[in-house]
C-alpha cells in the first residue's frame, strides 16, 4: 500500500508517528478539513500533470486552482492532468492520496507560492484517509521539490 510507502520514507527521518490516518475519508479537501478541524486552504493538495512524457507534481493550498496562464509560462505547455490510472503508475499512489512523499523516481514536484501563506499545512500520506501536518520549510525539506512556482490563483470555496 502507498501509505506504507509513505510511513517508510517518514520513518527514515524519525517521522513516522507523525502521520495521521482517520476513520473517515480525507481524499478531497473539504473531507480533509473536516477531518483535520482545520481551513480547507491550510490543506496540501497535490495535483499531477503531465509534462513532455514526465509526471509533474505540483503541491498547492486547498483554496486555489491552477491558472492556465501562469502554468503554461512556467512549463512551456497547456496543463494536462494525469488520469487516475496514470497518477498510480507514474507516481505510485492512487488519487485522493496523491502526495511529494514515497514516489516513484523521476518524478519531479513544485511547491506552489499559495502554500507560504501558512505556518503548517497538511498533505496526505498516499491513501485516502491520512495526512501528516509540515511546517512549509519541512514541506521544502521532505518534499523534494525542484522549487517553488507561480502557477495557482485563489478559488472561492464558499
Amino acid at each position: 500500500m502507498a501509505i506504507d510507502k509513505v510511513r517508510d520514507y517518514f520513518g527514515q527521518f524519525g517521522m513516522e508517528g507523525r502521520i495521521r490516518e482517520f476513520e473517515v475519508s480525507s481524499a478531497t479537501v473539504e473531507l480533509a478539513a473536516q477531518a483535520l478541524s482545520c481551513e480547507p486552504a491550510r490543506i496540501a493538495k497535490t495535483l499531477s500533470f503531465l509534462v513532455g512524457d514526465k509526471a509533474v507534481l505540483i503541491v498547492a493550498a486547498g483554496d486555489v486552482k491552477i491558472d492556465n496562464g501562469k502554468y503554461k509560462k512556467q512549463f512551456g505547455t497547456k496543463a494536462k492532468m494525469l488520469t487516475p490510472v496514470q497518477v498510480e503508475e507514474l507516481v505510485g499512489h492512487a488519487v485522493g492520496g496523491v502526495c511529494p512523499f514515497g514516489i516513484k523516481e523521476g518524478v519531479r514536484v513544485y511547491l506552489d507560492e499559495s502554500l507560504k501563506r501558512f505556518e503548517t499545512v497538511f498533505p496526505a500520506c498516499g491513501s485516502s484517509n491520512s495526512a501528516i501536518e509540515l511546517t512549509v520549510p519541512e514541506m521544502e525539506k521532505y518534499a523534494g521539490e525542484e522549487g517553488w512556482v507561480d502557477v495557482c490563483k485563489v478559488v472561492d470555496l464558499s
